[in-house]
């Protein structure tokens, strides 16, 4: 029987892949990956490696999990070294712990190789730190899938929130953080296709988000918070070239 590695891509910058993940795609009879990884990686494995795409776009699912699973299982049993590519990290809403227990259930042997999650590598692209000295001490990372219940108002008092596949519900999650308690004039940032040449940023309030939705397309991360002015300053600096 083979080993499967369960393996974070990053965020979408090919050079934000760790030294281990490449090594192993260079090693690897078969690769399984998402939509959200880059194709430009896929170019790091063996060419005559199997490359499988099974990930989803606009919620539609090229495979359902349960079948990504059992072939997950399936090659682990024909092949030394299986591959399940994710983007980010594969432990953040990447679905890699029910992968993990499925495999590891019928004796399977698995590793997990880490990835930058776009949870705190968009932000950072975009100038804004998720915490910050006199600004913000905590942050929390949610998902904004429109089929997950959040109790949002446990987040009221967390500095910084990130919000992971929130765009088309975005408008919902703002008026949600408002009902829940969030100063109305908080700033929000929405980072588009963050570390790829594609990258565009976005920069409202949840007052505005709730009422008039700016125009946003995914794959973007959100993000609420007094911090989001440090990357609205700097951008800012940087498109007029003077210092605020």
């Amino acid at each position: 029987m083979g080993k499967v590695y369960l393996i974070g891509a990053g965020p979408g910058d090919p050079e934000l892949l760790t030294l281990k993940a490449y090594r192993i795609l260079r090693k690897a009879d078969v690769v399984l990956y998402d939509a959200l990884v880059n194709r430009e990686i896929l170019h790091f494995a063996r060419q005559d490696s199997l490359k499988i795409y099974v990930g989803k776009r606009d919620g539609k699912h090229s495979l359902p999990q349960e079948e990504i699973n059992e072939l997950l299982h399936r090659f682990a049993l024909s092949y030394k070294i299986v591959v399940r590519l994710k983007g980010g990290d594969p432990f953040v809403f990447g679905r890699g712990g029910e992968e993990l227990l499925y495999l590891k259930s019928r004796g399977v042997e698995v590793e997990i190789v880490p990835g930058i999650t776009s949870a705190i590598s968009a932000p950072s692209s975009a100038f804004i730190p998720v915490t910050h000295r006199g600004i913000a001490s905590s942050f929390a990372v949610v998902t904004g899938h429109p089929n997950r219940e959040i109790k949002w108002e446990d987040l009221v008092n967390i500095d910084t929130l990130v919000v992971l596949m929130g765009v088309k519900n975005r408008e919902k999650i703002a008026r949600e953080l408002i009902g829940a308690g969030r100063n109305p004039d908080e700033p929000v940032a929405f980072i588009e296709k963050a570390t790829t040449p594609e990258q565009r940023e976005v920069f409202s309030t949840l007052k505005e988000v709730a009422q008039n939705p700016p125009e946003v397309n995914p794959p973007a991360v959100m993000v609420v918070g007094k911090v989001v002015e440090i990357g609205a300053k700097v951008l800012c600096e940087r498109i007029i070239g003077v210092t605020l």
